[in-house]
């Protein structure tokens, strides 16, 4: 099929329905052809099963029940550096690099604005401006569990609607403002860094984005922003460690991770197209280390 063809698909296609029957067949209690689905992809996309907690295709009531399975303990290791910040999920690296008078670059040939990818807070995004960033696509194959980089307290999570354009390499280097778009749960952690942002990106048949803390984000999905604040400190606040869960995505898509200016170099050889390990390094202090490129 030819990329234009493709993208332009993706233009016309109803994605909020096509997303809307996938989570929904997905999250179908079908026995015996649940498994065989469950097989194929399994087949498809060589899953190494051997990692997971339960490595039985049949243990797994739902697809969405195997899309997020559980890692045996010690399959990722954290990296337990003081100074180095680990990576959040298995995914590939589509771009990284500073953060210029606000914007962020997509693919080649296509920018965008932290302030928008943030949901239009001018305040917000000010606190990265000079930063660094890198996003990270999480393709089917990959274990769709999203973790801390490093210690951190949310101060808070925004819901920003958005399109449901699908989030794969191709689509990134045609379609304008993709991460911008799109819709997303942007995550505000306060850290020894400074401000993180964490955005967990939805798109085509991604069933679900969920936050350890609230549960179930989307769906429903809302046609308005919405913003919830934490507490710093007290009962009410909510801290992770570095390489705890934060969240996870039913079916695949991207996380874009905001640093403040000054605050941390990513690992030397860190690239677009490089495969990332959830818990293996992925950025030190930035007086530890020289900056790559982007």
């Amino acid at each position: 099929m030819h990329d234009n063809f493709k993208i332009g698909l993706q233009y016309c296609a109803p994605k909020q329905t096509l997303t809307q029957v996938a989570g929904k067949l997905a999250s179908w209690k079908a026995g015996k052809l649940t498994t065989a689905v469950i097989r194929w992809f399994i087949r498809q996309y060589g899953i190494d099963m051997n990692e997971a907690r339960n490595p039985d295709p049949a243990a797994y009531a739902t697809f969405n029940d195997f899309f997020v399975r559980e890692l045996k303990d010690g399959a990722r290791p954290i990296n337990e550096e003081a100074d180095t910040l680990c990576h959040p999920a298995d995914a590939c690296v589509s771009q990284l690099g500073p953060i210029t008078d606000g914007t962020l670059i997509q693919a080649k040939g296509h920018t965008y604005e932290a302030v928008e990818l943030l949901g239009g807070d001018a305040e917000l995004a000010a606190e990265f401006n000079d930063g660094h960033f890198a996003t990270l696509y999480l393709s089917p194959k990959d274990y769709h569990r999203v973790h801390m980089p490093c210690d951190g307290t949310l101060r808070q999570m925004i819901y920003v609607p958005g399109e449901l354009f699908s989030v794969n390499p191709l689509t990134a280097q045609n379609v304008p403002n993709l991460f911008a778009r799109n819709e997303r749960v942007v995550c505000i952690f306060d850290t020894a860094y400074g401000p993180m942002a964490q955005v967990l990106v939805g798109a085509t048949i991604v069933g679900s984005i969920e936050t350890v803390w609230a549960g179930t984000i989307t769906p429903p999905r809302s046609p308005r922003l919405h913003v919830w604040n934490y507490p710093a400190e007290g009962e009410q606040a909510i801290s992770l460690k570095k390489g705890e869960e934060m969240g996870r995505f039913k079916l695949g898509s991207t996380v874009i991770n905001l640093f403040a200016k000054d605050a941390i170099a990513f690992v030397e050889g860190l690239e677009p197209g490089q495969p990332t390990r959830m818990g293996s390094a992925y950025a030190k202090q930035a007086s530890t280390t020289t900056q790559p490129e982007a």
